[in-house]
């Protein structure tokens, strides 16, 4: 089973740190050490913030994950656990971000340097790894002052699937016969 990050809209207060620290997982220190304007910011979540929620939304790395279906040269892939892109193989058709049923697919610069066959910037498909490949895991989830996300594992869903039953069972236990 894939792991995903669950964000809790009563904890998350938008202070987009979460974004801050994923960029820095993936690009390292050096984003500091740059003037504005040299840099992208690029994270691989978005922080939604509407009248009545606050919530980071990002891949949810679906078991039969539409992205990866849809996707014409095989770009995006299951390893390790995570749905991954695979950017030096996108060609930036943006039909995965079409896919996607929470919109957590984006379209970024290709951070290699490869220019399109006219010259422009290539565009590849941009998501959450799981920061797959670094020390701690998901950055949002470690940076996050109010503990509003959560790394969900298979054992995390087999106790809320057995605490569910288990409350059904009591529940329908308590219904009388007429």
């Amino acid at each position: 089973m894939n792991y995903f990050v669950k964000g809790n809209p009563d904890l998350c207060i938008g202070c987009r740190t979460c974004m801050i620290g994923c960029v820095v997982a993936h690009e390292g220190v050096k984003i500091f050490q740059m003037k504005p304007g040299e840099y992208v910011f690029n994270p691989k979540l978005d922080i939604i913030k509407t009248a009545t929620i606050t919530m980071p939304v990002q891949c949810k790395h679906c078991e039969n994950p539409a992205c990866m279906n849809v996707c014409a040269v095989g770009a995006i892939q299951m390893i390790d656990n995570a749905v991954m892109v695979l950017q030096d193989k996108c060609i930036g058709c943006k039909t995965c971000m079409i896919a996607c049923p929470y919109g957590a697919i984006n379209m970024v610069v290709s951070s290699d340097g490869k220019k399109q066959l006219d010259g422009s910037e290539r565009v590849v498909a941009n998501k959450c790894d799981l920061c797959t490949g670094i020390d701690g895991g998901p950055a949002c989830i470690r940076v996050c002052p109010t503990a509003a996300l959560k790394l969900v594992t298979e054992e995390d869903v087999e106790t809320s699937v057995s605490n569910k039953r288990t409350a059904a069972a009591i529940s329908l236990a308590q219904v009388k016969e007429y």
